[in-house]
Order: C-alpha cells, then sequence, then structure tokens
C-alpha cells in the first residue's frame, strides 16, 4: 500500500511539472484596433475599417500632390469651394461597406483645411434632386447644374473596383478607387487620381 500511495505522489508531482511546463509557453497578448485589422488583412479576403483608412488617406495625399490640382489653387487664390458627389460602389460585391468610404472621404477632406465644403443636408437634397433630374424625367435642357444651385467650383465624385487577378499561383481582389475632380464653372477636368489595394482571396479567379 505504500509503494502504491508513493508512485501515485510521483505520478501527480509529474502531471503538475508538465502542466506548467506547457504553459509557461503561452503568452496572452491584447491587440490594438489597428494590430487587429492589420492581423485581419493577414488572413481574410473582406475589406476591414483599417482599409478604408488607408484608400482614404492615400487618395487625399494623392490629391494634394497633384500638379493640376495645385495649379488651380494658384489660380483661384483660397479655399474653393466643393461639392462632394457619391463614391459608388461598381465592383460585384452587394454588402462592400462603400458608405463607410464617402463618410471617411468627407471627413479627411474637410480636415484637410484646402476646400470649403457644401454642408451635408444640401448635398444630399442636390444629389437626390440631380438623380432624378438626370435619370430622363427632365428635359436635359431645363436640368439643374449643382454648381449654379450650390455655388460650388468643383465636384468630387468617384468609382470603386474590383478584378480578381492571379499572382504566383494565388488569386488576389485587387481594388481600385478612382477619384476625380472637375472644374464646373469651365466643365474641364482639374485631376483624376487613383489607389489600389489588393486583398488574398480563397475564392477562384473563375469564381468571379
Amino acid at each position: 500500500m505504500e509503494i502504491i500511495m508513493k508512485s501515485l505522489k510521483i505520478w501527480l508531482l509529474l502531471l503538475t511539472l508538465a502542466t506548467v511546463s506547457s504553459c509557461g509557453g503561452f503568452k496572452a497578448k491584447r491587440q490594438s484596433g489597428d494590430e487587429s485589422d492589420e492581423a485581419a488583412m493577414e488572413v481574410t479576403d473582406k475589406w476591414v475599417s483599417g482599409d478604408t483608412e488607408r484608400v482614404v488617406k492615400d487618395i487625399i495625399k494623392h490629391i494634394g500632390n497633384h500638379k493640376g490640382f495645385k495649379r488651380y489653387l494658384r489660380g483661384h487664390g483660397g479655399s474653393p469651394t466643393v461639392f462632394i458627389g457619391e463614391v459608388k460602389n461598381l465592383t460585384a460585391e452587394a454588402y462592400f461597406p462603400i458608405n463607410d468610404i464617402n463618410d471617411e472621404f468627407l471627413n479627411e477632406i474637410s480636415a484637410s483645411g484646402d476646400f470649403v465644403l457644401v454642408d451635408a443636408a444640401a448635398r444630399e437634397q442636390m444629389l437626390k434632386e440631380i438623380t432624378y433630374q438626370h435619370d430622363g424625367m427632365v428635359d436635359p435642357k431645363t436640368a439643374a447644374k449643382v454648381g449654379n444651385q450650390t455655388g460650388a467650383q468643383l465636384m468630387i465624385f468617384g468609382n470603386i473596383y474590383m478584378k480578381p487577378r492571379s499572382r504566383k499561383g494565388k488569386t488576389i481582389k485587387q481594388y481600385s478607387v478612382n477619384i476625380r475632380m472637375t472644374n464646373l464653372s469651365k466643365g474641364t477636368e482639374v485631376l483624376r487620381v487613383r489607389t489600389k489595394l489588393n486583398k488574398f482571396s480563397e475564392k477562384g479567379g473563375a469564381g468571379w
């Protein structure tokens, strides 16, 4: 009986040491929101909030560095009034977070200090009215022009495409965010900028 008890104690001791040893190699780490998004980019083909922030900041950077825009600002002599149209989702993804991109873009345009924005209420009303008038419901000769209605000198609008591509044996979803700026009084293009983002996909290219 004594031998059995000693053996049992030795077995329990070895089991305890093994448990402590296995737990010693584990380290918990709390991740920030940015770190979580960065990790998500590596393991998912879904668009995450960090993607929205990155592409919008990149677009704003391109706008600030654009020679045509710099030339327009020099000739304008002040902060132009800008009407922000919609950035449209032209991907095949019905649930693509296009509203998040539009909101982020508006916030960054405002924060840049380079523009005087048409207020949000006027913007929404004008978008509805212009869409209605240019959908064949009104004679084009009498359709309202956004510049005259809002007093804006510039209009910014754009779209987002997604194309599947293959790279090194892997399929990726290549997003292209395209932004254009138009001088409303002259009808000429001030700038056209684009940024791209690639997301690894589990789907094959033939599945799109």
